[in-house]
C-alpha cells in the first residue's frame, strides 16, 4: 500500500459536475426532451502528495467521466479544480498544454490506448516532442529507451509495432508514455481490468515502485476491491455520480459505513489485509 509522504494538498477538487444530453432514439417524435444524464454530481475530495486515492464503483457509476474531467479531456459543467494551488480550470489551451505535462493518464485498454501505426519508440516520445521540441531525435529516442527500461522492456521495442506485444506489455508501453514527461500525478483508469490476473498483479507491483521512485501520486480509478485494497493509501465509493462514502483504506474496506459499501463488499470472497 502506498504511503503519503506529506500533508499538503496537491489536487483539489470541489463540487465538479457533469451531465450529458439524453439521446432522445431513433424511433422519438422529438416533442418530449428526456432529461440530461447526470453522470458526476457534486464530486469533492483533495489528495495529498506521493499518495494513491482510489474511487471504486460498478460500471457507468461516472468514475471514468471524472478521471477524464480532471485532466479536462472532458470539460465539467462546473466546480473547481486545483492542482498545486493554481486554478486547473482556468487555463486556456496554452496554458493547460504547459502544465498538461504534470498531470498524465494511464487508460483503461492497452489495445486500443496506443496508436498500431506509430513504433513503440515514436509512441513513447510523443510527449517529449509536444513538450520539449528543442530535444533531437536522438535525446527523445535516449528518453525513450531510458523509462522503457525502467518498466521492463528492452531498446528493441523502439522499433517494434503494439501489435508484436502481450497486453501485460502493451500497458508498460503506456505507463512509460504517462511517465517520459516526469509528472506530478498520475490518473489511471482501471489500468489493469483488462489484463489477466497474474500479469495485472505484476503491473501493479510496478506501479508501486514507480510511485516510490518518482514520488508520484495517484488517481487510481477501479472497480474491483481486491485491487483497491492492495494499492489504495485512501479510497471513495461512488455510485451514480456521487461520492457515498471516503476514508482511508483500512476503514473503508474493512469497517464500512455506507450500505451500498456493504454491498459491494459482501460480494468479494476475500479482501486481502492491509
Amino acid at each position: 500500500m502506498a504511503t503519503p509522504v506529506s500533508t499538503a494538498t496537491l489536487l483539489d477538487v470541489r463540487n465538479l459536475r457533469k451531465s450529458f444530453a439524453a439521446s432522445a432514439g431513433i424511433f422519438s417524435s422529438g416533442a418530449v426532451r428526456k432529461p440530461d444524464f447526470t453522470a458526476v454530481a457534486g464530486v469533492s475530495f483533495s489528495i495529498a502528495p506521493a499518495e494513491t486515492f482510489a474511487i471504486v464503483g460498478e460500471s457507468g457509476c461516472g468514475k471514468t467521466t471524472l478521471a477524464r474531467m480532471l485532466l479536462r479531456l472532458i470539460e465539467p459543467d462546473c466546480g473547481e479544480i486545483r492542482f498545486d494551488g493554481q486554478d486547473w480550470r482556468g487555463f486556456n489551451s496554452e496554458q493547460l498544454r504547459r502544465h498538461r505535462r504534470q498531470m498524465q493518464m494511464i487508460f483503461q485498454d492497452p489495445f486500443a490506448s496506443l496508436n498500431p501505426r506509430m513504433r513503440v519508440g515514436a509512441i513513447v516520445a510523443e510527449p517529449l516532442a509536444i513538450h520539449e521540441p528543442k530535444l533531437s531525435a536522438i535525446q527523445r529516442r535516449d528518453r525513450a529507451a531510458a523509462i522503457l527500461g525502467r518498466v521492463g522492456l528492452t531498446s528493441e521495442a523502439l522499433q517494434r509495432y503494439p501489435h508484436e506485444f502481450s497486453g501485460g506489455q502493451r500497458q508498460r508501453i503506456g505507463i512509460a508514455r504517462a511517465l517520459i514527461l516526469q509528472p506530478r500525478l498520475i490518473v489511471a483508469d482501471e489500468p489493469v481490468s483488462a489484463l489477466d490476473v497474474s500479469v495485472g498483479a505484476q503491473v501493479l507491483l510496478l506501479l508501486q515502485e514507480l510511485q516510490r521512485e518518482f514520488h508520484l501520486t495517484y488517481v487510481f480509478i477501479s472497480h474491483s476491491l481486491p485491487v483497491v485494497a492492495q494499492i489504495a493509501t485512501r479510497v471513495a465509493v461512488m455510485r451514480a455520480g456521487q461520492f457515498l462514502e471516503v476514508g482511508p483504506v483500512e476503514q473503508v474496506l474493512h469497517h464500512p459505513a455506507n450500505d451500498y459499501t456493504r454491498e459491494l463488499l459482501a460480494a468479494v470472497p476475500e479482501l486481502p489485509r492491509i
